[in-house]
């Protein structure tokens, strides 16, 4: 279930509780008079069916609150009551396919902003790839998928497309179109000097067979980035992070910018261009894949969703057949 948390002013208290009592999925409804402050106000909240949220909140949106008062909207990890149970019975769909879209769009925009401390980790992820390439060290290579934060924007990417979001779209779009070229050229600096200092040579990245995989782009390059793209996207909206380690160190994205950088720097351009070619088809195959996940979950007022249409076109049952 989901909590809710709403300072409301009082002439609209009343339209906002009776609005929160006729939704089956709402329980554990309590209201506060004048206990806010700041922005003043009473405090009304409620534990809320995650499958059922979406329609809360575009009601409580309805009634102005985002401009006069304010709406929080969290997690609740445990919850021990019959009327929880009865509210997650009463509300349409199934909590593990429900999509929170406010939920879901705040957390990309925070994942798709450009500042240092993104522009920092993707700089640590392609200088690790680049050690990981210069000394055939593919365990060194996995702690770059693992640092690198570039599913973020994807992510978000994704979100904006689906939502056609233009705003949310390009602030992906800049994050990513500045952050790896700044990451790639502060790694190509670093690489000359090593290269100055005889640490890397052309000999050392050819006779590198263990990280072979990050240049080679194959059939089974782009059929990993969906994979791994539908699992992230699966985890990021069901709030299943433990599984986004996995997605992390299954797509060679900063690798391939990592190799890209090494090979060029010596002189290997056909690497250094299938490197990049890598590049592209995983960014590409992860913004498909979330698009396609977040295409096929319900929407906004639609719980069933297209899966839960054709389900019920080939007279299978249901979440909603209770």
């Amino acid at each position: 279930m989901l909590h809710l948390r709403v300072i409301s002013p009082p002439e609209h208290t009343d339209a906002l509780v009776a609005l929160l009592r006729a939704d089956p999925g709402v329980t554990h409804l309590t209201v506060a008079p004048g206990i806010a402050v700041d922005p003043a106000g009473d405090l009304v909240q409620a534990d809320v069916a995650r499958e059922g949220a979406n329609k809360v909140l575009a009601d409580v949106e309805g009634l102005g609150l985002v401009h006069h008062g304010g709406i929080t909207l969290g997690p609740v990890t445990t919850v021990l009551s019959d009327a929880a149970d009865r509210a997650v019975r009463a509300a349409p769909g199934d909590a593990t396919d429900a999509v929170v879209w406010e939920q879901l769009l705040k957390e990309t925009h925070e994942e798709s902003s450009l500042n240092i401390t993104f522009v920092a980790f993707l700089t640590i992820a392609c200088l690790l790839a680049s050690i990981g390439v210069a000394t055939n060290s593919p365990v060194t290579v996995v702690g770059a998928m693992v640092v690198g934060p570039e599913f973020g924007p994807l992510a978000a990417l994704s979100v904006a497309l689906v939502r056609r979001d233009r705003r949310l779209a390009l602030r992906s779009v800049i994050a990513l179109a500045v952050a790896f070229p700044v990451a790639m050229a502060i790694t190509l600096a670093a690489t000359l000097v090593w290269e100055r200092l005889g640490w890397i040579t052309t000999e050392g990245v050819i006779d590198a067979h263990n990280v072979d995989f990050i240049y080679q782009v194959g059939p089974f390059s782009l059929v990993v980035a969906l994979l791994a793209g539908a699992a992230g996207m699966l985890s990021l909206v069901t709030a299943k992070s433990a599984a986004l380690i996995g997605v992390f160190i299954s797509v060679t994205t900063v690798p391939a910018a990592g190799y890209a950088v090494v090979a060029a720097a010596i002189g290997q351009w056909h690497r250094a261009f299938e490197s990049a070619g890598q590049l592209a088809v995983n960014l590409l195959g992860i913004v498909m894949a979330g698009v396609i996940v977040l295409t096929l979950r319900p929407r906004a007022g639609d719980e069933e969703g297209p899966v839960g249409r054709f389900q019920r076109a080939l007279g299978m049952r249901t979440p909603f057949d209770r």
